[in-house]
């Protein structure tokens, strides 16, 4: 059975890739004014992708990888107030209102009553824990971890700290690449929520998953239904 219960935040607990979205446009409508249109820039995501390493995951990175392809791509030639409006972006995107999913706060009550819950988010930890805050749902978690990736070692490293069986443990995102995968590997269980927006660099193949652990849901509210068709909610704390 289950003794924890973890969530990812962006996209599963609450709105986020849509920012992202239409950040982008508001890039190319900058960068239209320099001649370019959407074919110049097709690979924006790998070049963000390969700043990662640098910069880690979330608006930071977003904004600066597209002020360094902004000034590449129009040879320098971006003017000063187009980068201004980019940080304004930023500042925008960081301040903006969490909006947290139907049934998200119901299906989190009821987890609760039974399970400690954990977040696991990744991207950076003063947004991070800032939306957490102003999310209304800091109730209903035992613990929070802001990570820098998601990789099996990271979670591994989670689960040891907390003394948590990977087998007794599971996970709920909407990204197969960094939610559920890495549970799967290390022998746990994950509910994917497979009709929830996610980042093109998060998108992996639901091949060689272990079928066995692996659930699928299409939105946050049936996950509760499909935990009790799994017989996973007799855990009791």
């Amino acid at each position: 059975m289950i003794d924890w219960i973890a969530f990812d935040a962006d996209d599963t607990l609450w709105k986020n890739e849509e920012y992202y979205i239409a950040g982008r446009d508001r890039f190319l409508e900058i960068l239209q004014k320099y001649g370019l249109d959407t074919a110049d820039i097709e690979n924006y995501d790998q070049f963000e992708v390969g700043n990662i390493q640098y910069f880690g995951y979330g608006v930071m990175s977003f904004v600066l990888s597209m002020i360094e392809i902004g000034i590449e791509m129009t040879e320098e030639r971006i003017h000063p107030s187009d980068i201004q409006k980019l940080i304004q972006l930023a500042k925008e995107m960081l301040s903006q209102e969490v909006e947290v999913f139907e049934g998200v706060s119901l299906l989190l009550e009821k987890l609760s009553a039974k399970f400690p819950l954990m977040l696991i988010t990744k991207g950076d930890l003063l947004h991070q824990q800032r939306k957490f805050a102003a999310s209304g749902l800091a109730q209903y978690f035992r613990a929070i971890e802001v990570v820098s990736d998601k990789s099996s070692a990271v979670y591994e490293g989670i689960l040891n700290r907390y003394n948590i069986d990977p087998a007794r443990f599971l996970m709920v995102g909407n990204s197969l690449r960094s939610d559920i995968l890495p549970i799967l590997e290390l022998g746990g269980w994950a509910v994917h929520l497979a009709n929830h927006p996610t980042w093109s660099h998060e998108d992996d193949p639901a091949n060689q998953l272990n079928q066995e652990h692996y659930l699928e849901v299409e939105g946050i509210s049936q996950v509760l239904d499909k935990l009790a068709e799994a017989d996973l909610l007799s855990k009791q704390v």
